[in-house]
């Protein structure tokens, strides 16, 4: 019974070195050989337990030469690696790194994900806002509604999707003409009030909705007669509907927007309460000034503050 055992235990480490020569052939790298030649120090520190039990050193050998229970990497799967997208786009985006942001996700502009596409399409139109030449900036914005429209395909259950459709068909309509402008209208608004009703909480979406009854509180008389040959009922609105909305925005996301604030003071100029107007440009024009939109605040608060 001795020699039996003494021979099962030779058969067996014969068999273990048969697995690390095959594997140090095949060339692993360092890290697994470490492990491996730990695992072979393991059956020398416990033979004499393979000699009581002769029957344990089988699965021994092979978790020691295979590494069965041992560390492994973890793969990333297809939707850690969006969420990864995703996190660097976000902090591209507060770092109002604009140029960057567009040059990441342009890279992943044929992404199935819509948070990822939604996101390209913003970061389009950020950098066409930055562009000095009316053609490059023209382009951009086309491209930028070209994603939009993906987006939409995608899913449209996504509110910051219907928030930026709405802006960028507006924008588009804004380079094709007044008349184009205001034919798209009430197709804008559509898009805005359906991204404020799938998230009431988003700051960024009331306030677009409370600026698109501003505008048209505020058309020119010419912009009016455009209207009512367009619409048999052309868009209306009024001062105190788009404060509303701009209120509403900052009591859910107080100091959230350079351009909240300031909108704040135009309704209030507009329906003559000075005092309040002078409190919102003031606010506006001390708002620190990280993106072309606080520049473009900040500019025009200072020159209404002249007039208050």
């Amino acid at each position: 019974m001795a020699a039996q055992t003494i021979r099962q235990i030779l058969k067996y480490k014969r068999i273990f070195h048969g697995f690390k020569d095959q594997i140090l052939r095949r060339n692993f790298q360092k890290y697994q050989g470490y492990i491996i030649l730990q695992r072979m120090a393991l059956i020398d520190k416990f033979s004499p337990y393979f000699t009581r039990y002769p029957l344990l050193l089988p699965c021994f050998v092979v978790h020691a030469a295979f590494g069965f229970g041992g560390s492994t990497k973890k793969v990333e799967s297809e939707g850690e690696k969006e969420q990864k997208i995703i996190d660097n786009a976000d902090q591209l985006y507060h770092d109002n790194e604009n140029s960057k942001l567009y040059e990441f996700l342009l890279e992943h502009k044929d992404s199935k994900n819509v948070e990822i596409v939604w996101r390209l399409s913003r970061a389009t139109y950020d950098k066409g806002q930055e562009a000095e030449d009316l053609n490059e900036k023209k382009r951009l914005h086309y491209e930028a509604y070209e994603y939009i429209q993906k987006a939409l395909e995608l899913d449209d259950k996504c509110f910051a999707v219907h928030k930026w459709m709405g802006i960028l068909l507006d924008v588009v309509g804004e380079h094709e003409g007044t008349r184009k402008r205001i034919e798209n209208s009430f197709l804008v608004k559509k898009h805005f009030q359906k991204a404020v009703e799938l998230n009431p909480t988003d700051a960024t979406s009331v306030y677009s909705l409370g600026y698109w009854h501003f505008l048209f509180a505020d058309m020119a008389w010419y912009e009016r007669k455009i209207a009512a040959i367009v619409f048999t009922s052309p868009p209306t609105s009024t001062y105190k509907e788009a404060l509303e909305y701009f209120e509403k925005a900052e009591e859910i996301d107080p100091n959230f927007y350079s351009m909240n604030l300031l909108m704040i003071g135009k309704c209030y100029l507009r329906l003559k309460n000075k005092e309040r107007a002078k409190e919102f440009f003031i606010k506006a024009k001390n708002y620190p000034v990280q993106s072309l939109d606080d520049k473009k605040a900040h500019q025009e608060a200072v020159d209404l503050l002249k007039k208050v």
